[in-house]
């Protein structure tokens, strides 16, 4: 599988628009640290970071390099709140009053985006404002029952966009009208990652790339060994989401059964004239539809337009993924017909059963961030904060979260056809409502 999502990344626009700094070396020998992550995406350097700045020692080990998986290659939208129907979870299995503090975290995470950009200078294209689409008037109906509740229950307020004005906000027939967040927005993923990594470096957190964990030895002083070394600590926090299983099933055996790696494409089309793309979108807003198997779309700062959608359960062929993404986009968007698509690629999102975030411990030292469902721009950075708040003895937010119900997605060989079957499913109920 890792092979084939290789393949998936080798045309990603997000790559061909970066400079990578040079790699961090690989373990070698043996490190102590008071806490060693496992994963350098979001969650994995914002908890590195968090820590550091906190006074604790930290060794992240990469697999593959700094922004290689989810992190490094999805949609850039940043997004207020949970996955598509996390806060309906929320709201079926906690108080009022910790369904509102729970929703207040995931607007932190917002916050605390911003405000590392800020600190950080991360030049990362970050432009303010998000559509939620709904492409029948069904649909719209169910939109603003939904504008009015984050509204009345959360504070949250947001644009209507009626059918007489979806016009003004996005060129294309698809759509019949949309909820206007301008507390969301969009950003380079890559460009953020990168960002977040080189803060986390000069706190001081030793970054080891090309070092997959292998195996962890439990205890009061945890080692976690890779290929070529060890890293002995006190703590372990586990952000590695889908890849964790594929770096070995000794490191974390039970965690799999507990999310859902879809795979989700994307195309970048040639450049179009600042005009032309300004014409596509109001205020260059990122996009998606309310589908539960959705598209989405945004524009780049050099004025291409970037789509994904097409999930999967297995990967496929780039020019096949290419050919489709294309059709996908023209089905928005039919006058961009003339462009070029320039770049395609793909990669896993880690979805739970019910689209909320999966935290929690493995014993009492070992610490797990996963399950963002497609909100993790904004969420695994928050959920790299509260790993850091309970590591340092203040654990109530992270218990909060962790307190969260999940049911298990079938393992084994029933696995693959059960993600299939669950995506034909959702398919269905876009089709016939």
């Amino acid at each position: 599988m890792l092979r084939q999502e290789q393949e998936l990344t080798r045309g990603s626009y997000y790559e061909a628009s970066v400079t990578r700094p040079a790699p961090a070396a690989p373990l070698a020998g043996r490190v102590g640290v008071d806490v060693c992550v496992v994963g350098a995406g979001y969650a994995g350097l914002s908890a590195a970071l968090e820590l550091a700045e906190r006074g604790y020692t930290v060794a992240v080990l990469e697999a593959r390099a700094v922004g290689w998986g989810a992190s490094g290659r999805n949609g850039g939208q940043v997004i207020a709140g949970y996955g598509h129907g996390g806060e309906d979870t929320y709201e079926a299995q906690f108080a009022p009053a910790d369904v509102r503090r729970a929703w207040d975290i995931s607007m932190e995470g917002l916050q605390l985006l911003q405000q590392r950009i800020t600190r950080h200078a991360i030049a990362c294209d970050y432009t303010p404002g998000y559509l939620s689409l709904a492409v029948n008037a069904r649909k719209a109906r169910a939109l603003q029952q939904r504008l009015e509740h984050m509204a009345q229950h959360y504070g949250h307020e947001q644009q209507w966009v009626s059918p007489q004005e979806i016009a003004q906000w996005v060129a294309s027939a698809r759509f019949h009208a949309a909820a206007y967040d301008p507390a969301s927005g969009h950003l380079h993923p890559l460009k953020y990652a990168l960002g977040l990594a080189a803060a986390a470096r000069a706190a001081g957190v030793l970054l080891f790339e090309g070092s997959a964990a292998l195996h962890i030895e439990a205890g009061a002083a945890p080692v976690v060994r890779t290929a070529q070394g060890e890293v002995a600590c006190r703590y372990v926090v586990l952000a590695g989401n889908v890849y964790l299983q594929a770096m070995g099933p000794a490191l974390a055996p039970t965690l799999g059964r507990r999310i859902l790696p879809v795979l989700t494409y994307m195309i970048a089309t040639e450049p179009m004239r600042r005009e032309r793309a300004d014409a596509l979108i109001r205020q260059r807003a990122a996009a998606s539809d309310t589908n539960y198997v959705l598209d989405y779309f945004r524009l780049s700062a050099d004025h291409r337009l970037l789509f994904g959608g097409g999930d999967s359960h297995r990967p496929a062929p780039l020019p096949k993924v290419a050919a489709g993404m294309r059709r996908l986009m023209l089905q928005a968007f039919p006058q961009l017909h003339d462009l070029a698509v320039t770049h395609v690629w793909g990669g896993q999102v880690d979805m739970t059963m019910n689209q909320a975030p999966d935290f929690g411990r493995l014993g009492s030292n070992v610490y797990y961030l996963q399950g963002f469902s497609g909100h993790g721009l904004a969420l695994a950075g928050m959920a790299g904060k509260l790993v850091a708040e309970a590591v340092a003895g203040q654990a109530e937010r992270f218990d909060l979260l962790a307190r969260l119900r999940h049911r298990k997605v079938p393992g084994g060989p029933l696995r693959a056809p059960a993600l299939q079957l669950g995506l034909w499913y959702y398919q269905l109920r876009d089709l016939i409502g």
